[in-house]
């Protein structure tokens, strides 16, 4: 996905009082097994030199941890399985579900190797400097039959586009505007092309390219369905409306409605009570869970201005009750995995994506999404990005004027 770039250590980043984490002393003596006074005192630190030590420990925390998570396993198993599946409110089929080789040799044969599962991944990279701040943003579509596509779309941003009689207030407007801004090298939450922005869109293509591009029967996407980037219009307001939203509305509703066989993957979810209910799974085994209902419903309220929420809302309670959360795990070697699937759909779509994902046992995740983001990456990727850049300042006989000092370290 998108190659997010480290803050620069002459800017750092101010916690957001909202989200500092306060803790009583003894939590952080339980979690960490020390105090803070000790973590803090240097005397503690061991030399960088004394790897053997530093090796051993982390071999004994690695170990007792997993032991821990081994024993709990089966006890989360008989005690919080029945909880979980029979409580009010959980969602139609749910339930542990084991799947079987045979199964999975038939969805291979009838399914994925004849190219009737298409996956869709994209990435974006940013240029950002004074007289220009240019964004990427590469899409691809890919399936096991050898068909693929790419799209890209770049987005410039100038500053100073002379268009009046009195340049001079144009170059003051600029300076006002760039005093409102931060350093190039700092992320701008004010900026109208923010980074949610950026991946607001991408997602939005992502499952656009889905909807009207693919052919295949099943659609197979890289995330959350209903992305909070989308969910809250990127962050952009345009004319009082969000259209972002707005036009996402209508693709999910085509797409994760009308069309109802497709199946998402997210890389890192953040639900760490989905994830403890996955490793408890066997190899094989999936778990429908969860709807995301509740989740939507919160950033509707809490993320929208007044005069969007009504229509937000109304499709929030529409839509959010026909997808399923659910968790699968491919191998005992690999860790679980989210998927997400309309509710007439979920078993199927849970087959789909573990029979792709046992194609590569050490990972347990679908190896469709990686062949999507491979291609992705090489035609869209940094290198081919930067490249271009350079040759076009090069072009405009300035090769190194507007470079940052990172991408001339190595130069």
């Amino acid at each position: 996905m998108a190659n997010q770039q480290a803050p620069d250590d002459d800017q750092p980043d101010l916690p957001d009082p909202e989200n500092i984490l306060s803790l009583e002393g003894n939590t952080f003596e339980a979690a960490f097994g020390e105090s803070f006074q000790a973590t803090l005192n240097l005397d503690t630190w061991r030399l960088g030199e004394d790897l053997l030590t530093m090796y051993r420990r982390l071999e004994q925390e690695v170990a007792r941890a997993v032991q821990q998570e081994d024993r709990i396993c089966e006890r989360i198993r008989r005690e919080l399985f029945p909880h979980i599946f029979n409580r009010p409110g959980a969602p139609p089929g749910s339930g542990c579900y084991q799947a079987n080789v045979a199964t999975l040799e038939r969805i291979h044969r009838g399914l994925l190797f004849n190219g009737c599962v298409e996956a869709c991944d994209g990435t974006s990279q940013i240029h950002d400097t004074l007289p220009i701040t240019i964004a990427q943003i590469g899409i691809s579509l890919v399936s096991y039959r050898g068909d693929q596509g790419t799209w890209v779309q770049r987005l410039y941003r100038r500053d100073l586009r002379i268009s009046g009689f009195d340049p001079v207030a144009e170059v003051i407007a600029l300076l006002e505007r760039r005093r409102q801004r931060e350093s190039a090298d700092a992320q701008d939450t004010r900026d109208k092309l923010s980074e949610l922005s950026r991946r607001g869109i991408m997602a939005y293509a992502e499952r656009a390219i889905l909807l009207y591009k693919s052919q295949a029967r099943w659609r197979m996407g890289h995330g959350n369905p209903i992305p909070y980037e989308l969910l809250t219009g990127g962050g952009l307001v345009i004319d009082h409306d969000m259209p972002l939203l707005r036009q996402s509305m209508d693709i999910w509703r085509e797409l994760l409605i009308n069309h109802r066989r497709w199946v998402f993957v997210p890389s890192a979810p953040a639900n760490r009570v989905l994830l403890t209910l996955g490793h408890a799974l066997y190899p094989l085994e999936y778990a429908i869970v969860d709807t995301p209902l509740q989740t939507m419903r919160d950033i509707v309220e809490g993320h929208l201005p007044t005069g969007l929420k009504r229509e937000a809302r109304a499709f929030v309670e529409e839509v959010g009750p026909q997808i399923v959360i659910g968790i699968y795990r491919a191998s005992g070697t690999a860790p679980p995995y989210l998927f997400y699937a309309h509710r007439d759909y979920a078993h199927e779509a849970a087959l789909i994506v573990m029979a792709d994902s046992v194609l590569q046992e050490h990972r347990g995740f679908p190896m469709l999404i990686d062949l999507a983001d491979t291609i992705c990456r090489s035609t869209f990727g940094p290198e081919s990005f930067n490249v271009a850049i350079r040759q076009a300042y090069t072009e405009a006989g300035v090769p190194f004027r507007y470079l940052g000092e990172r991408e001339t370290r190595r130069s």
